[in-house]
């Protein structure tokens, strides 16, 4: 398999603008197609907190998450205006637990009792924190900069001809006849900022509160099999119920709005090289956190 001098990416989220980035980093050229463009897919949703969830398997998922943990740390160093900040904060659990099996993919990270009423124990570490609606368009800046071109498009197949990375996330049921990736529905509540400057996170619910510069967003459900789109009330609600319970401040919080995102899940995410197609999809809650390691693995596969 020799290497390539032009790659269509299908798929606008963080994954396919991450690889159209390393691709055009490497020399090839790159024309990214999507049916949604960067701010209309489900990343645009994303807390987009640096965490491994709803990804396998462990061992290829830690390695990813790790080298993108690094990349975006410094990221905050050589461009601060991408949208990315690190941020410390505390994983709560009910019982004392050891070591996440992702620990490998973090500096640091310290056990801890510090947590609020109702919990025993957690993690304490610092991670990035990406807001979104400022990355996305970073990222897409940085296609353009490097001449690729973003291009909307419907597709019913996978292109027939040339190399093709396939980033395309849930359409991959489609485009890729993969039946095994599901949407895992997630809805959020986001809120003005109040100050504060931890994140909290109980994987259980999940719940999280993760603060931004603007604004906190605050989570969330997890909801395989379901569709839609429209958020929930009564699912708002409880969440911000929940989040209050780790940080009672937000309570008094003023909402700004409520987004839900369909999560792609699948039983492992897929990173291989079939003829002249890349697949690269299934990265379940951890696109963000992914999305660098899986990048670069891609550049690899392409051949250059």
């Amino acid at each position: 398999m020799g290497g390539a001098d032009r790659v269509i990416v299908v798929g606008a989220g963080v994954v396919g603008l991450t690889c159209a980035v390393r691709l055009l980093e490497a020399g090839v050229r790159v024309d990214l197609v999507a049916r949604d463009l960067p701010r209309e897919t489900t990343s645009a949703v994303a807390a987009a907190i640096w965490y491994p969830y709803r990804a396998l398997p462990q061992d290829r998922v830690t390695a990813w998450a790790r080298t993108s943990y690094a990349v975006f740390d410094a990221l905050t160093d050589t461009d601060p205006d991408c949208g990315v900040r690190m941020v410390p904060g505390t994983e709560v659990q009910r019982t004392v637990r050891p070591d996440p099996w992702w620990r490998a993919a973090v500096p640091e990270l310290e056990h801890t009792v510090d947590v609020p009423a109702g919990w025993a124990a957690g993690w304490s570490f610092t991670t990035p924190v990406v807001d979104m609606g400022v990355y996305l368009g970073w990222l897409g800046g940085r296609v353009e900069e490097l001449g690729g071109t973003i291009t909307r498009l419907n597709l019913s197949a996978l292109p027939a001809s040339g190399l093709v990375v396939n980033c395309a996330g849930l359409g991959a049921r489609l485009l890729a006849t993969d039946r095994t990736v599901v949407p895992v529905r997630g809805q959020v509540v986001v809120v003005e900022q109040l100050g504060l400057e931890r994140w909290w996170l109980d994987a259980t619910g999940p719940t999280y509160v993760v603060p931004r510069e603007r604004d906190i967003v605050v989570g969330g459900t997890d909801i395989e099999g379901d569709w839609s789109r429209t958020p929930s009330p009564q699912t708002a609600a409880d969440i911000l119920a929940r989040g209050a319970g780790l940080v009672p401040e937000l309570r008094d919080a003023r909402v700004l709005r409520h987004r839900v995102g369909l999560r792609p899940v699948r039983p492992a995410v897929r990173l291989e090289r079939v003829g002249d197609v890349v697949h690269c999809y299934g990265h379940g809650g951890a696109g963000v956190t992914l999305s660098w390691g899986v990048a670069e693995e891609v550049v690899a596969l392409v051949g250059r």
